[in-house]
């Protein structure tokens, strides 16, 4: 290891390389990045979507903008990926929260804590996990390239009101695609 430059990856280096990486309009090609893995990151996502690095909130928005276009997930971890760097990050839950969205005609378009948009449909599904002790529901909605945003509760109680049976299963209809909520047989209850 003589003469290798060993560098410490930080927030600030992986921002630059980012908006470096940036070209044009559109997320960059992270799918297409196979860059070596530097070391995990303190910076943590939780589940109400806020960003920490080293504990602290991140409050400019458009930093988080921007490491949220640089998000990637591989064998269920999720990393920061730029063309030469690779770190680790912590995802409490989702990496993303739907906080709205928007029916039209069939389709029910949500929007994330970030800006972006998505279609649910047979590539972005809605799914509905319920905890085993107290069946809470948790609705995620698939953004890109198994990274999934939560739908916030305001959300989804809007999203129960304009939902129907189906085949036993009481849920919602988008992009010609039935996604279930709940056994009917569990809101006869």
């Amino acid at each position: 290891m003589v003469g290798q430059n060993i560098v410490t990856p930080d927030a600030a280096g992986i921002a630059a390389s980012a908006k470096a990486a940036a070209k044009g309009k559109g997320l960059p090609p992270v799918h297409l990045w196979n860059p070596p893995f530097c070391g995990d990151l303190d910076m943590q996502i939780k589940r109400d979507g806020t960003w920490f690095y080293m504990g602290t909130p991140i409050g400019r928005f458009e930093l988080v903008k921007l490491f949220s276009s640089i998000l990637k997930m591989e064998d269920g971890k999720y990393f920061l990926v730029t063309p030469v760097e690779k770190v680790g990050i912590e995802v409490e839950d989702a990496p993303f929260v739907a906080v709205d969205f928007e029916v039209s005609g069939d389709d029910l378009t949500f929007e994330t804590h970030v800006g972006d948009f998505v279609t649910a449909g047979p590539e972005h599904p809605i799914r509905v996990v319920r905890d085993p002790e107290t069946g809470e529901p948790s609705p995620y909605v698939m953004v890109r390239a198994g990274l999934e945003a939560l739908i916030d509760r305001k959300s989804f109680y809007r999203l129960v009101d304009i939902g129907e049976h189906h085949d036993g299963w009481y849920g919602l209809w988008s992009n010609g695609v039935f996604f279930q909520i709940i056994p009917s047989v569990e809101l006869e209850m």
